[in-house]
């Protein structure tokens, strides 16, 4: 995947016309552009809405800045900031990214002459991507390429596998995963408030 195409900067909270007329005009020209109509079905996809509020939380590896919604915001600060402490290092390269934007993703995509098929087996199509709940972030870490697979031999990895449901997060594209998306190790999204550990007495 090309970095560019999760490109969300904006210098203040990004535009967005996330009203239900304007997410169903993505929704339909992506169609128009060649999603099969029963994709949602097929790939067991649900549409994913926009938080009503963005928080921001830091500029990504190219220095634009990057949105979540409130409590995912607060979930992902503090595991950045407690893997930090322990040594490592987490980047992020994407958060939220508005269903406008997918739509151009995928046009993108088709402009370089790839495939549907191969587009959304690599991007969720406009309207059913988690990024645009802004819950979502896509990682990487520093000596390694960005949406990439050798991401899973990093130490930041093992150290997510290990530790990010603690605060959360989960890998959302595991390989064999349902949605027949391709495995992305570093996608991760946080789907609840983290439960507190028990104290052992």
């Amino acid at each position: 995947m090309n970095p560019q195409d999760a490109d969300q900067g904006a210098a203040a909270a990004p535009p967005r016309d996330a009203s239900r007329q304007a997410v169903r005009a993505a929704i339909a020209a992506a169609f128009d552009l060649g999603v099969p109509r029963d994709y949602a079905r097929r790939r067991r996809l649900r549409r994913v809405g926009e938080p009503p509020h963005l928080v921001y939380v830091g500029n990504d590896t190219q220095n634009r800045p990057q949105w979540l919604a409130p409590q995912a915001a607060r979930a992902w600060t503090h595991m950045r900031d407690v893997a930090a402490s322990l040594g490592v290092e987490l980047q992020v390269v994407s958060a939220f990214r508005s269903v406008a934007y997918q739509l151009g993703i995928l046009r993108r995509k088709l402009e370089r002459g790839l495939p549907m098929d191969e587009i959304l087996r690599i991007s969720a199509a406009p309207g059913y991507s988690e990024h645009h709940s802004g819950r979502a972030l896509d990682l990487t870490t520093p000596g390694f390429a960005a949406l990439e697979e050798e991401f899973e031999n990093s130490v930041a990895f093992a150290w997510l596998t290990a530790n990010a449901a603690r605060y959360g997060f989960r890998l959302s594209y595991p390989r064999d995963n349902p949605h027949g998306i391709g495995y992305e190790p570093w996608h991760w999204c946080w789907v609840r408030t983290a439960r507190p550990r028990r104290r052992r007495d």
